[in-house]
């Protein structure tokens, strides 16, 4: 990811003991997953359509291909095979589903998770926010596609069914009053997960069980203080992705592709290495990391930029300064941490389903931060979606290329023999050793990747991000206006100057009434082009870059 290269120097700012939270040491204890049950069309009664085919890996692939994996070359040399502590549950951790500043409060909002279809909307009884399994007790109509209703209450549109923040049935319209109470039945409630608002981000537990209703006395989602830091700025976004988890997680953490994939887009800094001549235009060079820390929580990677911190499965936390560098055995006070010129990167990659993934990114600052003030967030968003944009393809053929491999076989597929690759080595370990190589989907198939769309559905931009972004979608509308407004002015001095008589029009003033048209005719063709590329689709030729 191109904002790997934002951090200011290659300077570490802090050790693994003073990071803003720690790696659970063990992690809540594995239980029996009850979720909604919900029903997948098998791969062989889905239409005919041209599909990748993955290799699973199977028991015999994972023990005779582990060895190989860790040691293809010092680089790749895994920490990860130290006494086994068991697979990694996905269903007993905290995902992140959106950004507050993005849900609005009057209506639901359809999201998915790990495969379940949720509903956010706001509960102004108890004053948060809810999240629901996306289907109506009734019918299984969507909820998502519902309203809040005048009582506060989220209500179905498919027969007005209408439910309390507890997922219990208040209301049945077709119910006659004189009747049984039908709508107390078990049957007629929701399932509700448990979900808790954490650093300006809604997160939720995915298992609607019962037992899991206080699990946030037990166990917390990450948190990062610099998010609720008013010393900070902080600029937030989120990106529905056409390539899966696994590959967006390697993608953040290989700073090595930025002078490449997103050559023209960022002004990378240039490595040079004593006694290496210069062989390329870009400045790529050999960046050093180093994996501690190691276990199935996760890993802390030390590199050029500073240090990086995977937790498992979702939060990738990174951070540097251009201030004196601190050492691993330095204790940092509260002032000499506020006095330090920090960035923070902070990247929440969400299993969607496979081949599908959402990326929300916080990129913060406790410097300029004036600048916030006086540029909005959706110009922040041009850009970053321009970066998303520029190797989005490029990992979505990567992703059924590895597919076809066979995930197993990854080692063998790739060859990674530089230290650049560190991260991305100890990632694809850590699924090796933990998960079988990949997400755990529970009862969805994960035989077929999704087709590869046309590049315009792709990379496409207005679902993927601006319907689903408050910022960018308030800028279009009003970007829209004003395209609209240019062209009507434009007619209306055209039309003023036909009109006019000569005679009470000299011809300095109808040549700038002429000029003015022309001016806001062109500025609004040009306007019409900005938000194409923009808004809704933008191409990226590497060939021309």
């Amino acid at each position: 990811m191109a904002a790997l290269l934002f951090l200011p120097s290659s300077h570490l700012v802090s050790t693994s003991s003073s990071l803003p939270f720690t790696i659970p040491l063990s992690p809540f204890p594995p239980h029996r997953r009850l979720l909604p049950q919900r029903t997948y069309l098998s791969s062989s009664s889905s239409p005919t359509r041209s599909h990748i085919v993955i290799s699973r890996p199977s028991a015999t692939a994972s023990s005779s291909s582990s060895s190989s994996f860790t040691t293809t070359t010092d680089a790749a040399a895994s920490p990860f095979d130290a006494a086994d502590e068991g697979k990694f549950d996905w269903y007993s951790q905290w995902y992140p589903v959106a950004l507050v500043a993005d849900l609005d409060k009057r209506a639901p909002h359809a999201k998915t998770v790990m495969g379940l279809d949720l509903v956010v909307w706001w509960d102004r009884a108890a004053g948060k926010w809810q999240v629901f399994d996306d289907r109506c007790p009734h019918r299984l109509a969507p909820l998502s596609e519902g309203r809040v209703d005048p009582w506060g209450r989220l209500q179905c549109v498919y027969h007005g069914w209408c439910f309390d923040g507890n997922g219990s049935c208040k209301y049945i319209p077709q119910a006659p009053a004189s009747g049984p109470p039908v709508h107390t039945n078990n049957k007629a409630c929701v399932a509700v997960y448990p979900s808790i608002e954490q650093n300006k981000v809604v997160w939720f537990w995915p298992n609607a069980d019962p037992q899991y209703k206080d699990i946030i006395e037990k166990k917390r989602p990450p948190f990062i203080p610099e998010m609720d830091d008013p010393s900070y700025t902080c600029t937030t976004g989120i990106r529905e992705i056409l390539y899966g988890y696994e590959v967006l997680v390697e993608n953040l953490m290989d700073p090595a592709h930025v002078p490449y994939a997103h050559r023209g887009i960022l002004g990378a800094r240039r490595r040079v290495e004593p006694g290496r001549a210069e062989v390329d235009r870009e400045g790529g060079g050999p960046i050093n990391m180093k994996i501690e820390e190691s276990s199935k929580s996760g890993f802390l990677s030390k590199q050029d930029l500073g240090y990086f911190k995977f937790v498992a499965p979702c939060l990738i936390y990174g951070a540097g300064s251009n201030d004196k560098p601190v050492k691993p055995q330095d204790e940092i006070s509260a002032e000499t941490h506020q006095k330090q010129r920090r960035f923070i990167l902070i990247f929440m990659c969400i299993p969607v389903s496979p081949g599908r993934s959402r990326l929300i990114y916080a990129f913060q600052r406790n410097f300029a931060v004036w600048v916030d003030r006086f540029v909005p967030r959706w110009i922040y968003h041009v850009g970053q979606n321009l970066i998303l944009d520029s190797d989005l393809y490029l990992l979505h053929i990567e992703e059924r290329k590895i597919a076809k491999a066979g995930l197993s076989n990854w080692q063998k597929a790739c060859y990674v023999p530089t230290k650049s690759d560190s991260m991305v080595i100890a990632f694809r370990n850590w699924l090796r050793k933990y998960s079988n190589y990949q997400v755990d989907w529970g009862t969805i198939d994960t035989e077929y990747l999704p087709p590869t769309p046309p590049k315009e559905q792709l990379m496409d931009r207005y679902w993927s991000h601006v319907a689903q972004c408050s910022s960018c979608s308030a800028a279009l509308k009003g970007l829209k206006v004003l395209k609209v407004s240019l062209q009507v002015v434009s007619l209306s001095l055209i039309g003023v100057v036909a009109a006019a008589k000569h005679s009470f029009t000299s011809a300095i003033t109808r040549t700038a009434l002429i000029s003015m048209a022309v001016l806001c005719f062109m500025t609004s063709q040009w306007l019409s082009h900005f938000i194409k590329k923009n808004f809704y689709f933008h191409d990226y030729n590497h060939a021309f870059k």
